[in-house]
């Protein structure tokens, strides 16, 4: 009885915030006007070759028929295929190898005992994040060239010199160095923020019993920020279908296309690129690619819910 009592009826609650919502308004709109009604756009998947050249938009999406040929050719062709398995590829080694990579410096640098020089670590670390790809990728493509310091290494140890940006074999290697040091550092802010708030008394009672700072670590820091590592690796893995448009556009060149040609590239190439008018076919295929993504995301939810009690909602 007493619950059905405190039940607020919707007008109850328009009552009881009304001092919110004409701050909520422009977030509502905002994402009406840019996120939901762009979605209509994903109806071209459904469409028979709209010709937005020679008419306007709903002109040639009114002219062209219905069909499901789009999604037909998405499942029958084998470059597309190929393209998915090198965005599974690149997008799984990312997170097995990058996604701990986060934990482990933000421990570290939150176990460093001067302020000063924890805040110019972080400072270091956070920086290549705010660097464009273009830039990262010129810079590693003087390291990683054929006259660059890393072959001239390989040189003086009697190796031969490899190109390792226009190597198929590499390509993929390269792309998570390369996302690695963008984006360790920036990805470790959460973390050294989770680490802040934990009681410093469950340290201190931790060196009473004669914890050493590495059980400190393992027993205190680490569960107490299992909850955001498991949000943040549901979101990861809800991007599992994206492993970096603008990182590997930059990156591919003719030679490493066998291996680097992802969904985003694909999409791009095939809707922008080279006289290419195919609206729907790139359109079914980022229709595929979102729902795989929400499902995902949905399943890495659920299962984090069942066996951790901790997940996104």
């Amino acid at each position: 009885m007493s619950s059905q009592k405190n039940k607020l009826t919707l007008g109850d609650k328009v009552k009881k915030y009304k001092t919110l919502i004409p701050f909520v308004i422009p977030a509502v709109l905002f994402a009406l006007v840019f996120s939901y009604l762009p979605m209509t756009g994903i109806l071209i998947a459904f469409k028979d070759h709209p010709n937005f050249i020679r008419y306007d938009v709903f002109e040639a999406f009114a002219k062209s028929d219905w069909t499901l040929e789009n999604f037909e050719r998405l499942f029958s062709d084998p470059d597309i295929l190929k393209y998915i398995k090198n965005t599974l590829i690149i997008s799984v080694m990312k997170i097995v190898i990058l996604f701990p990579l986060p934990v482990v410096l933000a421990v570290m640098i939150t176990e460093l005992k001067s302020k000063r020089f924890s805040k110019l670590v972080q400072g270091l670390v956070f920086l290549p994040h705010f660097f464009s790809w273009v830039v990262i990728i010129g810079i590693f493509n003087n390291i990683f060239g054929m006259y660059g310091p890393i072959n001239n290494i390989g040189t003086a140890l009697g190796m031969d010199p490899v190109h390792f940006m226009g190597e198929p074999s590499w390509f993929r290697w390269l792309v998570v160095i390369l996302s690695g040091w963008k984006e360790i550092g920036y990805s470790s802010i959460a973390y050294i923020a989770a680490i802040m708030s934990i009681d410093p008394a469950l340290y201190e009672a931790a060196k009473i019993d004669g914890a050493s700072k590495l059980k400190q670590i393992w027993n205190i820091t680490i569960p107490s920020i299992m909850p955001t590592i498991i949000v943040m690796l549901i979101i990861r893995i809800g991007y599992l279908m994206d492993a970096g448009f603008e990182q590997v556009y930059a990156m591919l060149n003719p030679n490493t296309l066998e291996t680097g040609e992802i969904i985003g590239t694909y999409v791009y190439r095939l809707g922008f690129l080279a006289g290419s008018t195919d609206y729907g076919l790139s359109t079914a295929v980022g229709l595929f690619n979102g729902i795989i993504s929400l499902l995902l995301i949905l399943g890495a939810n659920y299962v984090s819910k069942k066996k951790t009690g901790n997940g996104v909602w």
